[in-house]
């Protein structure tokens, strides 16, 4: 087993954190809020005084932190200072040359990296059930393969640095849009007359099939376990969908690609936080087109 260091412990990187250390590797976490700690602490997890004190010694170090700039500031820092022949694993969202910077730290230091954002939201990042979408060289990923599975049902090697993160918002951008072009059908069958399970059983087994519908559907009733039939609480926050697909776009933009569904997305998500609803699940964005929130 590795000793692993784990940077960020937020709702995502703590419980992958705790998995790392139920399958018998030695984590030290660090977070640079205080609640954060303790409660890795109280999972199991040996907790650092800082980032540098995580990666001393360490096989591995993990980060999982909110943007580009995080990451880089974060890398910049401990790749002079890990071990050699250390690994560095950034499970992160951020923009795809943010990651090729974060690449080249490493590279700079002697170290083997690979980008490696997740699908799964907190259920998978709990359940070790997260979609690992992964860059870097061969040799890379497969170091970090076996490690990932242990906290993840699918690792898929996506290309050379910074692919995992074109993947991701490559996905994610289809996910906004589909969850509106759902929600926006749910609105118009209840306008038509349709129940919500009327139409969910048609379209689930019919060409309106996504994802969005038939695992997160966003109108109560039809799927249990959805956000819909909690009170819209997440699961994946609008805040978070809207950080996606803003990074979507700017991608867009440099390799000149055009994403008019994706840019129509962005802004109705935009609105949708705007109106007081980040802490929301994405799915809430039904409400929004209704024109209420609930």
């Amino acid at each position: 087993m590795s000793t692993v260091a784990f940077i960020g412990l937020g709702n995502m990187g703590g419980p992958m954190a705790v998995n790392l250390a139920k399958a018998g590797h030695a984590v030290r976490g660090f977070d640079l809020v205080p609640f954060l700690r303790d409660e890795a602490a109280k999972s199991g997890i040996s907790v650092a005084s800082s980032a540098a004190d995580a990666v001393k010694d360490a096989d591995v170090v993990v980060t999982m932190l909110p943007a580009g700039k995080h990451v880089i500031a974060v890398w910049s820092e401990i790749a002079p200072l890990a071990k050699k022949g250390a690994l560095l694993i950034d499970s992160s969202t951020i923009d795809v040359d943010s990651a090729r910077a974060a690449h080249a730290l490493a590279e700079k230091a002697g170290l083997a990296s690979v980008d490696a954002p997740v699908s799964g939201g907190t259920g998978g990042a709990k359940g070790a059930t997260l979609t690992f979408m992964c860059g870097g060289a061969d040799a890379a990923f497969a170091a970090a393969k076996p490690l990932l599975e242990q906290m993840g049902k699918k690792i898929v090697h996506c290309g050379g640095p910074g692919a995992g993160q074109a993947a991701k918002i490559c996905n994610n951008m289809i996910l906004g849009a589909t969850m509106i072009a759902t929600a926006e059908a749910f609105v118009l069958g209840e306008k038509l007359g349709l129940t919500h399970q009327a139409l969910f059983d048609v379209a689930s087994t019919s060409s309106g099939q996504s994802w969005s519908l038939t695992t997160y559907c966003p109108a109560p009733g039809p799927v249990p376990t959805s956000p819909a039939n909690n009170g819209y609480k997440p699961g994946f926050a609008a805040a978070l969908m809207l950080k996606d697909l803003k990074l979507s776009q700017e991608a867009a933009a440099s390799a000149g690609a055009a994403t008019p569904l994706g840019a129509a997305a962005a802004q109705i998500y935009a609105l949708f936080n705007a109106a007081g609803h980040a802490g929301d699940d994405f799915s809430g964005v039904i409400n929004f087109l209704r024109g209420k929130a609930e």
